[in-house]
């Protein structure tokens, strides 16, 4: 079967296929030194590119003024001013862990997970060497969350939870935006990523960072930066904070450069929001969804 996009402009058809050729990592890994640089003639025409092409809300910042961040990275990683986002503290509910925009949420309906409309992948694909999880997350439900270039990127967790595993999967860079995840199947089973499994008052949760074309690099607070220091093998990340407990709205990892993020619970532990619909905007912090599981 054909996996070129159809009923799209040529220009979003173009955009799609090129990813199949392009050299993903090595123009990641160009993006990823620049981004770094401390020169400050391409640190600040980065920066000022950047502001000309999204609108960034900088009043949002702890540091309001672009260029006095050391680099690119550290200017797109920026800290949000304390407080501005207020976690909801209802003791059941489940919040919204980035500033976003919800691509799908729903049910792990058979082990599989809804990407776009007319497109879905496995959880055991996704999941990959955290096997043993699969059945844990089967008929249970999931959340897919999109930062765009101008959001806040750092990643919180969106309930108390204790970390039991993180996973290291190679993968292909494909963009994650709307374009690309409704023309590229199984996108999320196929690009690099980060799986951090949990256990919560509701039962299971993975958290799971999903990397694409220019992010220059994924963290977790736990491990540092993996990519693209990672050896593209599948690996089981050692840690000493396996077992920490994390409350809920606490960072958990950051992105350097855009990208997406999936929530996964078991079955019959969380329902989400009506509200929770593709393209809803979503903010750190508030609330998504409740905990209906036991605890």
């Amino acid at each position: 079967m054909s996996q070129r996009p159809t009923g799209r402009s040529l220009g979003e058809r173009l955009f799609v296929l090129m990813q199949y050729v392009i050299p993903q990592h090595a123009i990641s890994r160009i993006v990823y030194r620049a981004t770094r640089s401390r020169r400050l003639w391409l640190k600040n025409r980065l920066i000022r590119w950047f502001l000309g092409a999204y609108a960034v809300q900088m009043n949002e910042a702890l540091e309001q003024d672009p260029y006095r961040h050391a680099t690119f990275n550290e200017f797109f990683t920026r800290a949000l001013r304390p407080g501005l986002r207020k976690i909801c503290d209802e003791p059941d509910a489940v919040i919204s862990p980035v500033d976003g925009f919800v691509s799908a949420a729903g049910d792990i309906d058979a082990g599989t997970l809804i990407q776009a409309k007319g497109r879905t992948y496995e959880l055991e694909a996704l999941l990959a060497g955290a096997a043993s999880w699969v059945p844990r997350f089967r008929g249970g439900s999931f959340a897919t969350l999109y930062l765009a270039p101008f959001n806040y990127h750092r990643v919180h967790v969106p309930v108390d939870a204790t970390l039991i595993e993180t996973w290291y999967v190679p993968g292909r860079l494909f963009s994650v935006n709307a374009t690309t995840a409704a023309a590229v199947p199984r996108l999320f089973a196929r690009n690099e990523r980060i799986i951090c499994l949990f256990e919560t008052a509701a039962g299971p949760m993975a958290e799971i960072l999903v990397g694409a074309l220019n992010v220059g690099s994924m963290s977790t607070v736990w491990h540092g930066e993996i990519t693209p220091q990672a050896r593209r093998v599948l690996s089981r990340l050692a840690t000493a904070t396996t077992g920490a407990d994390l409350k809920r709205g606490a960072e958990m990892g950051r992105f350097n450069m855009g990208s997406t993020v999936i929530l996964l619970f078991g079955p019959g532990s969380v329902t989400w929001e009506k509200s929770l619909v593709a393209q809803q905007v979503v903010h750190l912090g508030e609330r998504i969804g409740h905990r209906s599981g036991p605890g």
